[in-house]
């Protein structure tokens, strides 16, 4: 029986692998679940909780990998999940830009896990919608920032 080697990086930038091959398949998720209608998501529960669950897991995702870059690089330590956004904005590591659409993205999180039983479905579908774009723009800088770090 042959084992899985993994290579031999340091525990944490583990980690922060780990949480990018989640980001990746909630990515993948998210993508699939465009299809459905804000009908879809007023009248199925589970289909509600389908999306909500990998918009929850894709943003949380995005949050562990930046709290992980903004630890290895000693950065400032952030006092909000929207704060560790404009860090790496801030450090030049994503786009000053793209850090505003995540921290946006990190509010909404925050309704999610806080304020979930009055959450409004409309915002909900357009997010949906609209800003699976965000998170890819982010994986795609952070792979080129892995990448540059070795």
């Amino acid at each position: 029986m042959t084992a899985l080697i993994e290579p031999s990086w340091p525990e944490p930038e583990m980690r922060v692998l780990s949480h990018l091959r989640e980001l990746d398949e909630a990515i993948k998720d998210w993508e699939r679940y465009q299809r459905f209608s804000l009908e879809d998501l007023k009248t199925d529960r589970d289909t509600r909780n389908m999306v909500l669950h990998a918009m929850l897991v894709s943003i949380q995702a995005a949050i562990d990998i930046s709290s992980h870059l903004i630890s290895k690089n000693q950065l400032k330590r952030p006092a909000t999940y929207r704060e560790v956004f404009y860090l790496l904005g801030q450090a030049g590591m994503i786009p000053e830009e793209l850090a505003i659409e995540l921290s946006d993205l990190a509010g909404f999180r925050n309704d999610l896990v806080h304020i979930y039983w009055d959450i409004n479905l409309d915002e909900i579908y357009s997010i949906l919608q609209n800003d699976l774009k965000t998170l890819r723009s982010f994986r795609d800088e952070i792979k080129e920032v892995l990448r540059n770090d070795g």
